[in-house]
């Protein structure tokens, strides 16, 4: 979908599977849209084709009210893509450009701030401020519409470094004031909530969602005090505690899908951690997925033909703590509730069976019973191995195998989950490549 006549065709035909690959806006309007947008279509003469929403908002176009192009899943091309672009696109949805600003995002990469500003620019029609200016619009919207905080507040949790740039950010993306923002009706974001109720969500994913299978995985995998799975299958709800880089969190998330969307709702103890909170479950449950590119290479395969035909859309869980993942491959059955219990932090406001937080590496690497699980919580705490959003993936695969007593499937099963790769097989699958640049996804089908 990269010629623009391929590109007009999506809009024409309202194909949602491209909505999140790319933007169109329409000069006479001055908007932009998705390309599922139920407008009518534009002529073509006065369409113009943007690789992101930072790109449409930075040429001086506002986000359509009727399709809301801010709230859809995010390209999977930056799940699939493991270079700088792609690692900074991972880091900016994570936070880093709001925590630590462009020097910061830059350090981590590797290169100049300028360099990153000149590939951002390149390929994508917007630098790394625009991009993270456009994530803390969109959190400022959920927040305005679904809560009932003051607009000081939803300022400073949105990112903004104060009221002002956030009232010239909500004019400049939406061409409303907060408050009008705020008023509107029929938006599809629900009714808006007290500050204790925590914030609702819609976490939106691409094509079809086959969310059985996440959540029986999720189910086997969990940790007392830090996962539970509740209810009966297909209406399952998912909760876990959360370590966030201004504070704690309980996230939610209910296993019947409402049309193109997942239902959550997250609490936490600082709304500054609302965007970081939001990516790291989009990954937990893949939601960025290109579910019909998955399912078309797969499919081709006899092997997997007929399972495809009966599940589409099946994901690739990733993880919502990398280093918790990691250390948890590492653990004997049973041991991790054990080390939870004596060593995760008690959260301040406990929620049903959710107590406590995963302990940190630093916390392990001086408790943990095994030698390999202490060698690598030691490794995590003093940034030996780095398994954060903008990693490297093959540089951390690497760094995993220097850790004692790492195997080579478990360091492939923590580059498959924890780093989010999509082409990855840690149990060495007869004939798994056929499935490339799917791997992760062939795999989960056999299992």
């Amino acid at each position: 979908m990269r010629d623009e006549e391929s590109r007009y065709e999506a809009v024409s035909s309202r194909d949602a599977r491209f909505d999140g690959e790319f933007f169109f806006a329409v000069a006479t309007t001055g908007i932009y849209c998705r390309p599922s947008c139920p407008a009518v279509t534009p002529k073509r003469k006065n369409v113009r084709f943007y690789p992101t929403a930072a790109a449409a908002q930075g040429n001086g176009f506002r986000a359509c009210r009727r399709c809301r192009p801010d709230a859809v899943p995010g390209s999977a091309e930056w799940n699939v893509r493991a270079d700088v672009v792609g690692r900074a696109m991972r880091m900016i949805g994570d936070g880093v450009v709001d925590r630590e600003g462009v020097p910061g995002l830059a350090r981590r990469l590797g290169y100049s701030a300028r360099q990153v500003q000149r590939q951002l620019n390149a390929e994508l029609g917007a630098g790394p401020v625009a991009l993270a200016r456009a994530q803390r619009a969109h959190t400022a919207r959920v927040l305005l519409q679904t809560t009932e905080l003051p607009v000081t507040d939803i300022a400073f949790a949105s990112g903004c470094a104060s009221v002002r740039q956030f009232n010239d950010t909500i004019r400049t993306i939406y061409a409303r004031t907060p408050s009008q923002l705020r008023a509107e009706t029929g938006t599809g974001t629900g009714a808006r909530r007290a500050r204790g109720a925590g914030v609702p969500l819609r976490l939106a994913h691409r094509g079809p969602y086959a969310a059985r299978e996440v959540f029986d995985l999720l189910a086997a995998e969990q940790v007392p005090l830090v996962e539970e799975v509740v209810g009966e299958p297909g209406a399952r709800t998912y909760r876990r505690t959360l370590r966030l880089p201004h504070g704690t969190g309980i996230a939610a998330v209910d296993e019947r899908s409402a049309g193109s969307w997942l239902e959550a709702r997250i609490h936490l103890t600082d709304l500054r951690d609302l965007s970081t909170a939001v990516q790291r479950l989009r990954r937990l449950f893949d939601l960025d997925a290109d579910p019909y590119a998955v399912d078309d290479l797969l499919a081709a395969d006899p092997l997997l033909a007929e399972r495809v035909a009966a599940r589409p859309g099946v994901r690739s869980p990733g993880t919502a703590d990398p280093e918790e993942f990691a250390l948890r491959t590492l653990m004997e059955p049973g041991e991790a509730g054990e080390l939870v219990e004596a060593y995760g932090k008690v959260l301040d406001t406990p929620c049903g069976g959710l107590t406590r937080v995963f302990p940190e590496p630093g916390v392990l690497a001086a408790s943990a019973s095994g030698p390999g699980l202490r060698a690598l919580a030691a490794a995590l705490a003093d940034g030996a191995v780095r398994l954060d959003a903008g990693a490297d993936r093959d540089e951390a695969e690497q760094a995993l195998l220097r850790v004692p007593g790492m195997t080579v499937p478990a360091a492939r099963l923590i580059r498959m989950r924890a780093l989010g790769d999509p082409d990855v097989d840690p149990y060495g699958t007869p004939g798994s490549g056929r499935w490339r640049p799917w791997r992760s996804y062939g795999v989960r089908r056999t299992l």
